[in-house]
């Protein structure tokens, strides 16, 4: 490992789960229940078979082709959508419910932006390797001979289409191939170790993703933008609390969806931490909040764009 990054220099911060804030965090995470489960599970799976081991011995006794079939997946998650839909921050607080659902201590590694390097040739793949060979070298003193993890490292790769985008860009960089080749070598060896950790990656542009990646998630979770139900599930409780009635309620709700003039609705990030921000601060510190002026309030204001991915 001689020439390998500082742990400073690669990852920004470690998060450590369970942690009662994380917890606090990913239950106010609304709207995105089903990717909440489904991630839960198979991190789950992922960073400690012997759960799923346990599990078929005593449901599907005999089913060893099938455990195995499960247990061969590349330990690599995509998290796929629009921009504000929650991707990044399920990312960052998963580890405690999995932590909860598999009795162990967890560690998250957020990869450092710095990471996509200063265009210096070889930067981003020595970066790439160190992120790798720290999570290796932390998965590893975790393994047991029993099989059961007692502890999982988690390396979360956040706006993952600027280190991963498709060697089969003819314009593509000989660096960024070289850095798409150390993230697939990277993945590969945690699989093949069987050690226990995973990968996050979140992106905005899916398609903007090489191949072999994709190839090698277990699997890949679509996050859209929130729909009547959903933003009616983020904003009934907050207004009821402040006096609004139901109608008054249902207008907001329509005022943050599509319209005429605007395809697309608000993002769950617009909704709190635009919104419902900008409401309080138009009455704060003289008035209250009057619902009226609420209503007007999320007419004027646009929702984010959505990502548009760029054809070459």
């Amino acid at each position: 490992m001689n020439g390998r990054s500082s742990m400073d220099d690669v990852f920004e911060r470690r998060m450590s789960y369970p942690d009662i804030d994380f917890q606090e965090r990913f239950s106010r995470l609304v709207g995105i229940d089903q990717q909440k489960s489904r991630l839960t599970k198979i991190l789950g799976l992922l960073v400690n078979p012997s759960g799923l081991e346990t599990w078929a011995q005593k449901y599907h006794p005999g089913a060893q082709l099938l455990l195995e079939t499960v247990l061969r997946r590349p330990p690599l998650v995509v998290l796929a959508g629009d921009v504000g839909s929650g991707k990044t921050e399920l990312a960052e607080t998963v580890g405690d419910a999995v932590a909860r659902q598999e009795k162990i201590e967890i560690t998250l590694f957020p990869l450092s932006l710095s990471t996509r390097g200063q265009g210096r040739v070889g930067e981003m793949t020595q970066l790439l390797s160190s992120a790798f060979d720290y999570t290796v070298a932390e998965a590893q003193k975790l393994t047991s001979k029993s099989g059961t993890a007692r502890g999982a490292v988690i390396l979360l790769v956040d706006e993952a289409d600027a280190l991963t985008q498709s060697r089969e860009n003819a314009q593509m960089h000989h660096e960024d191939r070289a850095g798409v080749n150390a993230f697939i070598r990277g993945i590969d060896r945690l699989g093949n170790g069987r050690l226990p950790a995973a990968v996050i990656m979140c992106t905005n542009r899916l398609g903007a993703l090489d191949p072999a990646v994709k190839r090698r998630a277990a699997d890949i979770l679509s996050f859209e933008r929130p729909g009547d139900e959903q933003r009616r599930f983020v904003l009934a409780k907050p207004f009821e609390e402040l006096g609004f009635n139901q109608a008054q309620i249902e207008a907001i709700i329509n005022a943050t969806g599509p319209s005429d003039t605007i395809s697309y609705g608000f993002t769950f990030s617009d909704l709190t931490q635009r919104l419902l921000p900008s409401i309080i601060l138009d009455a704060y510190p003289a008035n209250s909040v009057n619902a009226n002026r609420a209503i007007e309030i999320a007419l004027q204001m646009k929702p984010t764009p959505p990502f548009e991915e760029k054809t070459t």
